[in-house]
Order: structure tokens, then C-alpha cells, then sequence
């Protein structure tokens, strides 16, 4: 694929009407893990988790073009007596990588946390996965001890 010179990306918080802004781009990330396409269960999917209050997602918008996006959910800590949130989800289109947008994506997600008083954001990805690995330790989230097939990662936000 050729190198894509990208513009000014912006990052914007999506609501259930704007849902499908995203489906596309979580299909192709359940296809990166190894999953099957099909975007109607993918639609389906997105949509019960915004109508449903369940998750939070930003999308990176190139013009009026989605090329990226993040899905946090929410957990709760008993002992830190807060909400926290695991970013489940970052996917960048494959022509667009390499311009900084899954970075400009995690700390969206990080200043989102962090507004919402949260002590934590943490995330998971797979043993081989090096590449998001050494964007995670270069944001700053720490390796925790790998459990099978995942590493978990986590950064305090506050």
C-alpha cells in the first residue's frame, strides 16, 4: 500500500446516532484477531453497547472519513473507591498507521479517564503483538505479568 499523507485528524466522542461511523472499522479489527466478518453482527454489537450506556468510544476523523477508533469499558475498583475503564479496543485503518493516530487515540481515552476522576486505564493485547506493545510502553503504561496469551497493561491517570 502506498503511504498516505494525512491531514488534520480530528477525535470526537460518538453517540448511537453515529454509530456507524465505527462498524467498519471494528469488523476489521475483529478480523485482525483472527474473527470472521460479518458487519451486520458488528453493527448490532456497537449499537447495544451506546444504547446501552456500556462503553465510550472515540473515533479519528481524516475529513469526513473514520480511520480509527478506541472502545473503553467501564470497571470499578471497591479499593480505590472509583470507576475505572479497560480500553478493549484501538484499531487504526491500515493506511493510515504510522501518522500517530493510535497514540493521539490512547490519550483521548487517558484525558477522558482522567476527567471522569478515574484512577486507571487499562488495556490488553496479545504476547505478539510488539508493535502496539512498544506504543503502549512508550505512552507509559506498565507490563504486568502475562497471563497466556495477553500481556495487560495499565496507567494510572491521576
Amino acid at each position: 500500500m502506498t503511504e498516505q499523507t494525512v491531514s488534520k485528524i480530528e477525535i470526537k466522542r460518538i453517540n448511537l446516532s453515529e454509530a456507524n461511523l465505527v462498524v467498519s472499522l471494528f469488523n476489521q479489527y475483529r478480523i485482525f484477531y483472527g474473527k470472521f466478518s460479518d458487519l451486520g453482527m458488528a453493527k448490532a454489537f456497537i449499537d447495544a453497547r451506546l444504547e446501552n450506556n456500556e462503553s465510550v468510544i472515540f473515533v479519528a476523523m481524516e475529513a469526513d472519513k473514520p480511520v480509527g477508533f478506541t472502545q473503553l469499558y467501564p470497571t470499578y475498583s471497591s479499593a480505590r473507591l472509583s470507576k475505572n475503564w479497560i480500553l478493549n479496543d484501538l484499531f487504526v485503518d491500515s493506511d493510515y498507521r504510522k501518522h500517530g493516530i493510535g497514540e493521539e487515540l490512547i490519550k483521548t481515552a487517558m484525558s477522558f479517564a482522567k476527567g471522569q476522576g478515574s484512577t486507571f486505564v487499562q488495556l490488553e493485547t496479545a504476547t505478539d503483538n510488539l508493535t502496539a506493545q512498544r506504543l503502549y510502553e512508550t505512552i507509559g503504561f506498565k507490563k504486568q505479568e502475562p497471563d497466556n496469551e495477553f500481556f495487560l497493561y495499565r496507567i494510572n491517570v491521576i
